[in-house]
């Protein structure tokens, strides 16, 4: 969408006070796109999102949230030339499955298949749309919950749940097989972050930050992104050093997660370092003078750290960024990548998955085993049996 002029914001009324009310929860929202979800967005979806952040809904979930429905509701203008109505008439999910679930090869022969174009064009000059084909079921599936789950705080019934609906999910992605992508083509194993670390061989502020950023994530059980951008020297407590036979004891560390995407309002998750994470990490808040807040800040040009902490894009690109330093392709690597490799790499040595689950803190050992590479496998000893 192109933005408009403050002059022109200024004027309409409703988009003012919008935008005066996004400010209010403004910490939790992507912001960036402010103007955007004022034009986008109603009154009344304004309220919910305030209603929301009051309740203490997680920061990250509430983000998602937000894009799905800035999405919905241009999606809907673009479709219909109308916003979203709540309920939605039973055709109308219908519509957006349609458009977002289909046959590439089909539409070749028939234009009118899939996502109208202008349709496509007008979500795409907005922002919404950057590559071409058609959705990804997961992410159909999600918007269509979000759709859902906003209908339902409104105190209205829709038809998500109908027979048609799931049957026309069901037909379209069996139309179109799509392999799953990962979101780190490789994982980040014990020598891949061996190679990432040696990169961090001066002293300087941001060499120790980011040495400290690969070690305490990998070694915290693969923490994601969002998990090391928002962590906070509060969540810091350290532990009596652990004894080890022969030599000086390790130090220990114990990280309090607090509510995690996956651990439920009521359990607090909490993980250990041991060992050289811990020296990494004691020497990034001693060397940046850190004694409270955010312990990842950003670094301006000048050596300067920020007060605020680092956003979780930036733990993504000093993984690639690093990634390309040693030499590997940065586009096969991403902070995603520490996470599956944290598991890869326990298996690899030996540690059974449910020890590995204790530190990684994945609720299910199906969902803990999607992280292992095929790659692995493929040459693992499951593999060569006969």
């Amino acid at each position: 969408m192109m933005r408009k002029s403050p002059v022109s914001l200024s004027t309409n009324e409703p988009v003012s006070r919008r935008l005066e009310e996004l400010d209010t929860i403004a910490a939790v929202l992507p912001m960036e796109r402010r103007d955007e979800l004022a034009e986008l967005l109603t009154d009344q979806d304004i309220e919910t999102l305030r209603h929301l952040v009051n309740e203490g809904m997680g920061a990250n979930t509430l983000r998602a949230l937000t894009s799905d429905l800035a999405y919905l509701q241009a999606w809907s203008l673009a479709a219909t030339g109308r916003s979203l109505p709540w309920p939605a008439p039973d055709a109308l999910p219908l519509k957006f499955v349609a458009h977002h679930l289909w046959n590439p090869e089909k539409r070749l022969t028939d234009p009118e298949h899939g996502m109208p174009l202008k349709v496509e064009e007008r979500l795409r000059l907005q922002g919404f749309l950057r590559s071409s084909g058609p959705h990804a079921p997961d992410t159909v599936r999600r918007r269509l919950a979000t759709w859902s789950t906003l209908t339902k705080w409104r105190g209205l019934q829709g038809s998500f749940t109908s027979p048609a609906l799931k049957s026309a999910i069901r037909l379209a992605v069996r139309a179109t097989p799509r392999p799953r992508k990962r979101k780190s083509a490789k994982s980040v194993t014990g020598d891949v972050l061996s190679k990432l670390i040696a990169t961090c061989r001066t002293g300087s502020l941001r060499d120790v930050r980011d040495k400290a950023i690969l070690m305490v994530a990998f070694a915290s059980g693969g923490r994601r992104r969002s998990e090391v951008a928002g962590l906070r020297k509060e969540q810091l407590v350290m532990e009596a050093p652990i004894p080890v036979e022969g030599s000086a004891p390790l130090p220990s560390l114990s990280i309090h997660l607090g509510r995690t995407k996956t651990s439920g309002a009521d359990n607090k998750e909490v993980v250990y370092l041991t060992g050289r994470p811990v020296d990494a990490l004691n020497a990034w808040l001693e060397l940046a003078r850190i004694d409270g807040g955010s312990v990842f800040r950003a670094i301006d040009r000048w050596g300067n750290v920020s007060k605020r902490a680092l956003d979780p894009k930036a733990i993504n690109d000093i993984v690639k960024q690093r990634a390309a330093m040693a030499g590997l392709n940065p586009a096969e690597f991403s902070a995603h990548g520490l996470r599956s490799g944290y598991l890869t790499e326990a298996a690899n040595r030996g540690i059974p998955l449910p020890e590995a689950m204790e530190q990684s803190r994945h609720r299910s050992v199906q969902q803990a085993s999607e992280y292992y590479n095929s790659t692995t496998r493929r040459s693992g000893r499951a593999a060569r049996l006969l």
